[in-house]
């Protein structure tokens, strides 16, 4: 059986956007995610993390701050019996000129590529998750066709960037679960 895989963009799908959230104070999971990833992974799909980090590149929070809390996030799903086979994050600021030709941050789809090939995953047979037009074109980019997005949003579905849109990761996995097949 081939290996399915999930993207996943990290604030507004695992965990609240409150803005360059760095600490574990601030980091607060959305509703319903434990329990959509838990769903997610007895369909036997597989997680990567695909995250713009330009608060790194803006100098409001340090790699390490990142780290440290990428690490929490993870050991306590790891308790949950979630794990990640990657977590990517781009840490460029989109207007600082240094970073003007980065190939990770999102529209681009650099960190999906990467993780295709540092994993043998086939993006066709692929899905998206974010809650943001770059993710979506990120996606396209890369050749995922799957791509879900957590807003209400009916022109990108009518531009062809978006598959289809949920309110929830939740809803995305309880989708998926009643429709196996995809």
């Amino acid at each position: 059986m081939n290996d399915k895989y999930i993207f996943l963009d990290r604030d507004g799908v695992i965990n609240k956007d409150n803005g360059y959230v760095h600490e574990w104070k601030d980091f607060f999971f959305i509703d319903g995610v434990i329990e959509a990833l838990k769903i997610l992974k007895k369909l036997n799909y597989k997680f990567v993390v695909v995250t713009n980090q330009s608060g790194i590149g803006r100098g409001l929070f340090t790699k390490e701050q990142y780290y440290k809390l990428t690490e929490l996030y993870k050991k306590y799903l790891l308790r949950h019996g979630i794990e990640f086979v990657e977590i990517y994050h781009c840490p460029h600021a989109p207007n600082k000129i240094e970073d003007k030709g980065c190939f990770c941050r999102k529209p681009n789809p650099g960190m999906i590529l990467r993780a295709a090939q540092d994993h043998q995953i086939e993006l066709s047979d692929s899905i998206m998750v974010g809650d943001k037009i770059t993710d979506m074109l990120a996606a396209k980019n890369a050749g995922i066709y799957k791509r879900f997005l957590l807003k209400e949003n009916l022109d990108l579905i009518n531009q062809n960037l978006v598959t289809k849109s949920f309110k929830s990761l939740l809803e995305i996995a309880s989708f998926l679960d009643l429709n196996r097949n995809l």
